[in-house]
C-alpha cells in the first residue's frame, strides 16, 4: 500500500479552528486599543485648540475666535490673518472638522461689545462605540472635562447641551 502525503481533512479543520479562536480573542482587544488611541488623539486636539484660542486672542486682540475656521485655514496656510490664523491643522479647522474618528466643534462665547470673551471646545465620537466612547471638552477657564455619556453631539452655547451644563465624570 502507498503512503499518502499531505494533511487529512480533520487536521486542516483543527488548524482553522485554532486560528479562529485566536482571532476571536485578538480582534476585540485591537478594537479597544483603537478606541483608546482615538480618545487620546481627541484629548490632544482639544488641548491644541485651547492653546490656539489663547494665541489667537493675544495675537489679534479681538477676543477669542468665532469658530474653528478662524483658527486654521486651508492647506497650505501661507499668511496668517484674523480670518485664517494658521494655528491648527486643516483637519480640525476645515469642514467636516473630523480627526481620528472625532468631530470637533469650537466657538467664541460671551459676546460683549463685539468681543468674544470666552470659548468652548467639544469633541464627540463620530461613531459611538466604534471610533470612541469618551466625549471631551474645554472652555475659556481652562477647565478640561471628559465624560462617557452617550447622548447626541454636543451643541455649543445651548442650554442643556452645552459644555458648561453637561454631566461629567
Amino acid at each position: 500500500m502507498k503512503k499518502q502525503k499531505g494533511f487529512s481533512l480533520i487536521e486542516l479543520l483543527i488548524v482553522v479552528a485554532i486560528i479562529l479562536i485566536i482571532a476571536a480573542i485578538a480582534i476585540p482587544n485591537l478594537l479597544r486599543s483603537k478606541i483608546a488611541a482615538n480618545e487620546s488623539s481627541a484629548v490632544g486636539s482639544v488641548r491644541t485648540i485651547n492653546t490656539a484660542e489663547v494665541t489667537y486672542q493675544s495675537s489679534w486682540g479681538s477676543g477669542f475666535a468665532v469658530g474653528l475656521t478662524n483658527l486654521g485655514g486651508a492647506s497650505p496656510c501661507v499668511a496668517a490673518t484674523s480670518v485664517t490664523a494658521c494655528l491648527i491643522d486643516p483637519l480640525l479647522s476645515v469642514a467636516p472638522n473630523t480627526k481620528s474618528g472625532y468631530v470637533f466643534n469650537a466657538a467664541g462665547t460671551l459676546l460683549v461689545n463685539g468681543v468674544r470673551n470666552g470659548f468652548e471646545v467639544n469633541a464627540t465620537p463620530s461613531h459611538r462605540r466604534c471610533s470612541g466612547i469618551l466625549r471631551c471638552g474645554s472652555e475659556h477657564a481652562w477647565r478640561f472635562r471628559s465624560y462617557r455619556q452617550l447622548t447626541p453631539k454636543l451643541a455649543i452655547g445651548k442650554k442643556g447641551g452645552s459644555f458648561a451644563s453637561s454631566l461629567f465624570l
